[in-house]
């Protein structure tokens, strides 16, 4: 039997749901005082009591409503996950709402002294024997049929086809036993003496009736694996209680065991639908939150794509904006008169480096994104320093920015994607460049250090000499989508946060507004031997 959470989607359903051990300390309990009821009542039960003739409509008409709503329900349930055996409880269960329409209406006293529909004073408790009769078969059926065969593969046009034949066979037997019990009244035997009093058969056949009450509950027992079978069980023991009053212990109409009776039948009909509908409540919280999550799912792989295009975009328009310039710069030197050859070499020669350089951007964002666990070497981050400044030399001259390195000697090294931690310094410098713009010239300078104090951790920071950073909104720095500038993505120092703590490292900033920012990260430091081992 599945448990909650293997069930899929079109598996939703109380034949199949395990009972929780919270629903069957509830159903033990309901057992407890519905058991505790019939015994206090029992020893009562031939007590006279005054005659009700509003009793039988209002009671009938109630089991009528619930008996039709929990039907509708489990043919609901059948819909969505076929079951013959689910099928014969739903028709069980009209059948019961069905059969106590003729028989109310032919209960003496209720509409007229006789009762409707021609009835006889056989037809009313032969309607009674047809009701608790057919609901132990269908019960019967029930479990034979779920032990037996399970038509998942049904389609909907074939189960709708189901119910509708199912639903065309109960209301055919239905009338079908109601004409036997008025017109064919004559026929049937004696069980009544008079409206009050009934004959020595009527035991006989209760008896037989709770026989093979206790023998589906017998079935039950054995069987009972899901929700549903647990409250059929619950159903099953008070039909054989009411029929216990109704017919063995009260021995005539309007006695205490009668009324008792016919209350314990109102629960036979009402503990499935109540449970019914909790369970499809809760059912369906867990398909709203389900679907919740599926949709913030979507939107999150939505957001990962929408990330990664403008993560390629953000990254790869530094490299291509230094061929552009490059380019030009290259024409412009094989103009001169004469053409300054080495000049533009070297233009030429940047060009090549910054298409690899764009070729390693486009394998460090795929690397990011497929997965977490990727390979590593061993890196010297005062190289990787040094690189990134060489790489924008260009922009700094551009920018008239003076650079102070402070790179620790015997630096030791990283473990980690040489590509993306060049991503990350380069991000940082060219922020804390862009950030100096509304700086006079000659304050604008960028520090860039390395430092190890001994211990199992390396530095390194980026300190600009800007306006600096209001601290309120440092926390959201490194949000995705989250910029200050007005033609940004928000999304630089989220992919340096995100390198970064792949590389198991911390990436922090800090300001006061005043004097300029400080971005600055720790990586774990690659041991002595696996470091002499990657250079080897």
């Amino acid at each position: 039997m599945p448990t909650r959470e293997e069930l899929s989607a079109s598996q939703i359903s109380l034949t199949n749901l395990t009972p929780t051990p919270r629903q069957r300390r509830l159903a033990l309990l309901v057992a407890v005082i519905l058991f505790f009821a019939f015994g206090v009542t029992a020893p009562f039960s031939a007590t006279p009591l005054p005659r009700l003739d509003a009793f039988i409509p209002a009671l009938e008409s109630t089991i009528f409503v619930t008996g039709l709503i929990t039907a509708v329900l489990l043919f609901a349930q059948f819909a969505i996950y076929p079951s013959r055996g689910l099928l014969a409880i739903a028709s069980g269960y009209l059948f019961t709402a069905l059969i106590v329409i003729p028989h109310m209406l032919t209960f003496p006293g209720a509409f007229s002294p006789t009762g409707l529909l021609g009835a006889g004073l056989q037809s009313t408790v032969w309607l009674y024997l047809f009701w608790h009769i057919g609901f132990p078969a269908a019960l019967f059926f029930y479990v034979l049929l779920n032990d037996i065969d399970r038509t998942k593969h049904m389609t909907h046009r074939l189960t709708q086809s189901a119910i509708l034949w199912s639903m065309a066979i109960v209301l055919i037997v239905v009338c079908g036993l109601a004409w036997v019990a008025t017109a064919g009244e004559a026929y049937l035997p004696q069980l009544f003496l008079d409206t009050r009093r009934s004959t020595p058969l009527l035991n006989y056949v209760f008896t037989m009736n709770v026989l093979v009450g206790a023998l589906v509950l017998v079935m039950l027992w054995f069987r009972q694996h899901s929700v549903l079978d647990q409250w059929l069980l619950i159903a099953g023991c008070t039909l054989i209680a009411e029929q216990l009053f109704g017919g063995l212990l009260s021995g005539e109409r309007f006695s205490l065991g009668f009324y008792a009776g016919r209350i314990f039948s109102l629960v036979t009909a009402t503990v499935v639908l109540i449970v019914l509908l909790a369970e499809t409540a809760r059912l369906y919280t867990r398909l709203a939150r389900s679907n919740t999550m599926l949709q913030r799912e979507q939107n999150n792989k939505l957001m990962n794509l929408e990330a990664m295009v403008a993560t390629i975009s953000h990254e790869v328009r530094q490299p291509l904006a230094a061929i552009m310039m490059n380019g030009d710069a290259a024409l412009q030197f094989l103009k001169d008169a004469p053409p300054n050859i080495e000049e533009a070499r070297s233009a030429l020669n940047d060009i090549v480096g910054d298409g690899h350089r764009a070729n390693d951007v486009f394998a460090s964002i795929r690397a990011l994104f497929r997965s977490r666990h990727q390979e590593r070497q061993a890196i010297d981050l005062n190289q990787v320093a040094i690189g990134v400044l060489n790489l924008l030399r260009a922009e700094l001259k551009e920018h008239r920015v003076t650079t102070r390195t402070e790179l620790m000697t015997d630096l030791p090294l990283v473990m980690g994607h040489k590509g993306q931690l060049q991503e990350v310094i380069l991000n940082l410098v060219h922020n804390a460049i862009e950030a100096m713009d509304t700086i006079k010239d000659g304050r604008r300078v960028l520090r860039l250090r390395t430092e190890y104090d001994g211990g199992e951790t390396i530095t390194v920071a980026v300190e600009d000499s800007g306006p600096g950073i209001d601290p309120k909104t440092l926390d959201g720095m490194f949000d995705a989508f989250v910029t200050t500038k007005t033609h940004g993505l928000g999304l630089g120092l989220a992919i340096c946060r995100m390198i970064i703590e792949r590389h198991e490292g911390k990436l922090e900033a800090s300001s006061d507004n005043l004097n300029g920012a400080l971005f600055q990260f720790t990586l774990p430091i690659k041991p002595v031997e696996d470091a002499e081992a990657a250079q080897l």
